[in-house]
């Protein structure tokens, strides 16, 4: 009994070390303690264990009273010494009680060591998907951003275009005044080419008429 105690000490120690430190022998043992717990009838299993330790505990303490107790017990010469006998099974019970009792603490740590382990695994998914989603917000803003820029560019090199085109269209403009000015001129310099002209045909016909009458009296005479 005491020797198989010893080996469960050792075991839990070893497993407790493992949990404790970050060896790769840490996630062998979580992932052996996983598939422990794993199931339904491993917790039943392992809280059965639990009890009767639990259950052996409690009768090596009440047999270390009983031995206590024969000290002051009149019936067996009551405040004698104990025997040599009563010496050895109360130092027996004694190791074994305390056997038994540092193996349950050592598996109520280690089921708080691999509670634990457990949900800083969790914390640790959740961290990185939360630092994921942070990643692709940023570059979901980074792309957005350089699209922005982009637009931005576009825009300004459309802008400069549309400045062109004002003063490509503003020369236009000053063009087509100017050759309209010029129409008015001209049109009003051939208007008064025509008065002109008109005036120099009645003249003519004019003179046509004096020289005919001319013509008219010199022939009578």
């Amino acid at each position: 009994m005491i020797q198989l105690l010893f080996v469960v000490l050792v075991g839990e120690a070893a497993v407790a070390a493992a949990l404790l430190f970050k060896t790769p022998l840490r996630k062998l043992a979580v992932l052996g303690l996983d598939r422990l717990k794993r199931g339904r009838r491993a917790p039943v299993a392992v809280k059965t264990v639990a009890g009767v330790v639990l259950t052996l505990l409690v009768s090596t303490l009440y047999s270390m009273a009983e031995i206590s107790g024969r000290v002051g017990d009149p019936e067996s010469g009551g405040g004698a010494a104990l025997s040599p006998t009563d010496q050895v099974l109360f130092s027996r019970h004694l190791l074994e009680a305390s056997l038994m009792g540092y193996s349950l603490f050592l598996a109520l740590v280690i089921d708080r060591l691999h509670q634990y382990m457990r949900e800083l695994r969790g914390l640790k998914k959740n961290v990185e998907a939360v630092l994921k989603q942070n990643k692709m917000l940023e570059d979901a803003k980074n792309g957005r951003s350089e699209d922005t820029m982009k637009y931005q560019e576009e825009m300004a090199t459309l802008n400069e275009e549309m400045k062109k085109l004002k003063l490509q269209v503003q020369e236009k403009t000053d063009e087509v005044h100017f050759a309209e000015d010029k129409v008015l001129a001209i049109r009003k310099q051939s208007e008064s080419l025509l008065l002109e002209y008109d005036r120099l045909l009645e003249d003519n016909q004019h003179l046509r008429k004096q020289l005919q009458s001319i013509d008219l009296r010199l022939s009578g005479s």
